[in-house]
């Protein structure tokens, strides 16, 4: 019987935080999680949440998790306790620390998140920041894995923002030896830290392309993602942003530039018939509605593997 393995790294901050064994074996556990292979019990166990943004997916597929697995969840809404009227994140983190056995955080710059990292004694999981998205990269690969099998010869091409889920994309894509390709208007790269550590864990450095032309990173791709273009708090920025990505919507004439076995991604909210049509979204191809719910299945391996 396949079992948890307790990872290294006590948070998982970044998708580096975890190498490239533990990473399959993530993926191996939350797909034995869905397919009712596997029965773990985190009995008495309770997982804090500290949304600094709203959510839909992350928030609810965090508690289902958690609930499937026997335990509890704790939501911490800034604006009903003192997170919101500006107590130091370090005692907030040594509190919740003798409350909670796990906490997942959303907000917006990293090193907050890492700031609970330093002062908590229990794991901490990154559920979003300005700077990565690991878990919802962690559900993307698996989506990857449930329909190739495994990951060798995939093209995975981002067509969007280079954002916090291109770069999660990237470095994920790194671990396991996929090639990533990113489109993107020229300004909108993902950041270079994020590109040199890629390069540092590729062992062939062509495996990880950037591009500002999106038909050429579609071509031969086995699988087609977006994400919105404009993320939370850049709402000041969407009209020129809508004008910098004219060209870059996931359409039919992009879809026809993949492989025929290519399936699409996005990681919702979805703007229909912004940064992908209505059409591809509802069409065969997509598996955009097994992503999301993979989030529920990874963050439940994820759990198993950081606290039991």
């Amino acid at each position: 019987m396949l079992n948890p393995i307790r990872l290294a790294n006590n948070n998982f901050l970044s998708s580096l935080d975890i190498s490239s064994q533990e990473l399959f074996h993530i993926l191996e556990i939350a797909i034995n999680f869905k397919n009712n292979n596997l029965n773990i019990e985190l009995k008495d166990k309770v997982l804090g949440l500290i949304f600094d943004k709203s959510s839909t997916r992350t928030r609810v597929s965090f508690q289902v998790a958690m609930s499937r697995l026997g335990g509890t969840t704790v939501d911490l809404l800034p604006s009903t306790s003192q997170i919101g009227r500006g107590e130091p994140i370090r005692d907030t983190a040594r509190v919740l620390s003798r409350y909670c056995d796990v906490l997942a955080i959303r907000t917006f710059n990293q090193s907050d998140l890492e700031e609970y990292a330093k002062w908590s004694s229990k794991p901490v999981i990154n559920a979003l920041t300005d700077l990565e998205h690991p878990c919802q990269a962690l559900a993307d690969y698996m989506t990857m894995k449930e329909e190739f099998f495994d990951f060798k010869d995939i093209v995975l091409t981002f067509i969007g923002d280079g954002n916090n889920v291109a770069n999660s994309l990237i470095l994920c894509g790194a671990l396991l030896g996929v090639e990533v390709r990113i489109a993107c208007p020229k300004g909108y790269e993902p950041k270079s830290q994020i590109i040199e550590k890629a390069y540092e864990i590729y062992k062939n450095k062509d495996l990880l392309k950037i591009t500002n032309d999106p038909i050429t990173a579609a071509k031969g791709a086995n699988v087609l993602y977006t994400d919105v273009w404009s993320s939370m708090g850049e709402e000041n920025q969407k009209e020129e942003k809508d004008k910098d990505f004219l060209g870059f919507t996931i359409d039919n004439n992009i879809v026809r530039n993949a492989e025929k076995n290519a399936i699409i991604l996005h990681c919702l909210p979805a703007y229909r018939d912004k940064e992908i049509t209505d059409e591809v979204i509802e069409s065969k191809k997509s598996r955009i509605f097994e992503q999301a719910e993979n989030r529920m299945h990874v963050q439940q391996a994820l759990l198993s593997c950081l606290v039991s």
